[in-house]
């Protein structure tokens, strides 16, 4: 099951992804957390120091060897040079499972050990000074959605998404790559504007969004929420004291969060299991398809100087039960 959080910077989203990751792994699920945000913080949210964090290898640097495993004896796909982020798999293309290793993962992933259980964690890597003025994020980001476009997960498998704030995922097609979307809201004007313009993007694609009350301090607060999204929400969370110590950097053990918490956590799984039932694998293979054409004909042709319509392959559509090649 693919899962997104998302929301306003600061709006609490990488913490709550990183309790929801350690809620999965606690229950020995094979998980794959993502920081695909500018703001790279979800590495020290799982428990790393800043060595370690900064440590990780990114996603963005290793795109050439991400494109040359995915592309796999494809033969729509001439080369590594002419993928762009949105090319979607065809015939031969290799496919990437959350429980097997494979080059992507050896490159790109690194286990996390948590109190609960492990979890493999990928990184976008950091907006650097050496990407102004010659590149944008979504170059980066760009990787995580070729990724998602080839892999193939099932009802008790995870991956979990921490995306860059605001609605900057609209770039691309990368918010319809989800099962469940869960967009973190403070009881704020600001906080529900996010809400706003994520749901009326999101209308004509089918993306199931639920959102996440962050930061809820009474019946006012919870008012003001109810009155703003309505049936899109789905539960709130307060004041944690075991999220102040795990920002101190002295996390206690995960079983110590609050049963309020803990209950908060429970909803999020029950939506993700709810929304397996809805799976359309033909419609996702649609939307993949259509961002790509969308992307070939307003920037991608002329960059690659290839037709890029050719890469689809109108009888493939990915699912639980495609093969994927050696």
């Amino acid at each position: 099951m693919k899962i997104a959080f998302v929301g306003k910077g600061g709006s609490g989203k990488t913490t709550l992804s990183s309790l929801f990751i350690r809620h999965l792994a606690a229950t020995g699920a094979p998980v794959i957390a993502i920081d695909a945000d500018i703001n790279q913080h979800l590495g020290a949210a799982l428990g790393l120091d800043e060595a370690e964090a900064a440590a990780l290898p990114a996603m963005g640097d290793r795109l050439r060897l991400i494109k040359d495993h995915l592309r796999g004896s494809n033969p729509r796909i001439a080369s590594a040079d002419t993928m762009i982020k949105t090319t979607p798999p065809g015939e031969g293309s290799r496919l990437l499972r959350v429980r097997e290793d494979n080059a992507v993962y050896d490159a790109c992933a690194r286990t996390v050990e948590l109190d609960g259980g492990t979890v493999r964690l990928m990184v976008t890597g950091p907006f650097t000074d050496a990407d102004l003025g010659v590149a944008c994020y979504h170059s980066k980001t760009g990787a995580v959605e070729l990724c998602l476009n080839h892999l193939v997960d099932g009802r008790d498998e995870f991956v979990v998404v921490d995306m860059t704030a605001g609605s900057d995922s609209f770039a691309s097609g990368m918010f319809t790559r989800f099962d469940i979307t869960f967009l973190v809201a403070e009881p704020t004007r600001k906080g529900v504007s996010v809400y706003r313009q994520y749901k009326e993007y999101a209308r004509d694609f089918g993306v199931e969004l639920r959102v996440v009350g962050n930061k809820v301090q009474g019946q006012d607060d919870l008012d003001f929420l109810r009155a703003e999204v309505g049936d899109d929400l789905l539960v709130t969370v307060g004041h944690s004291d075991w999220v102040r110590a795990m920002e101190k950097g002295r996390p206690p053990r995960f079983d110590a969060l609050e049963n309020a918490n803990r209950h908060a956590l429970d909803l999020l799984r029950a939506a993700v299991d709810s929304a397996y039932e809805r799976r359309d694998w033909e419609r996702y293979t649609r939307q993949m398809v259509h961002f790509h054409l969308k992307n070939a004909q307003s920037w991608g042709n002329e960059r690659t100087g290839a037709d890029l319509a050719a890469q689809v392959d109108p009888g493939f559509v990915l699912g639980e039960s495609v093969t994927a090649s050696v």
